[in-house]
């Protein structure tokens, strides 16, 4: 049987309690909403104070310090964010986004 990981980046041997906080809401969002999506990246962004799940569809769960989860699109060739309260609507800037 084959195992695979994934290493949390920017995290260190003591996590701060808003980091496990934020941690537990991305992946609960992550669970309810895209379970089975590939995970391209996870960790903490210590500029912007994020912990996020950063997914191969392009689509990153992220949450600020403990609070709410906010599903960001990133716009590769302008660096401009954007910032969706829910996993269906960052999908549908995606597609959006394609057509």
């Amino acid at each position: 049987m084959s195992t695979k990981s994934i290493e949390i980046h920017g995290i260190s041997e003591v996590v701060a309690y808003c980091e496990a906080k934020g941690f537990s809401k991305v992946f609960k969002a992550y669970a309810d909403n895209c379970a089975g999506e590939d995970i391209m990246g996870i960790g903490f962004n210590h500029h912007s104070g994020y912990v996020y799940i950063a997914l191969e569809n392009g689509i990153q769960i992220c949450s600020c310090l403990g609070q709410d989860v906010d599903f960001i699109v990133n716009n590769f060739e302008d660096g401009e964010e954007s910032f969706y309260d829910t996993y269906e609507d960052a999908l549908n800037h995606e597609e959006n986004e394609n057509d």
